[in-house]
């Protein structure tokens, strides 16, 4: 299973979720639905521009959990 961490990497920033949304230039509803885990799919265009903004790697905000026993 995938887990969003975008929410460790904002702490870790002291970035709000809103201005993070006003940098990325996507709506802060469809960022809160990615920092929930509540998307199916990302752009890598939006990834990207997430990256960019917070200075990170995908892999700061992805992360694979083995959800097997």
């Amino acid at each position: 299973m995938i887990v969003i961490r975008l929410d460790r990497v904002l702490a870790d920033r002291k970035m709000r979720l809103n201005d993070l949304a006003a940098k990325v230039g996507i709506s802060n509803v469809n960022l809160s639905y990615l920092k929930t885990g509540k998307v199916r799919a990302v752009r890598f265009s939006t990834l990207d521009a997430i990256c960019k903004a917070l200075d990170c790697q995908p892999g700061d905000i992805l992360e694979y959990v083995d959800d097997e026993p």
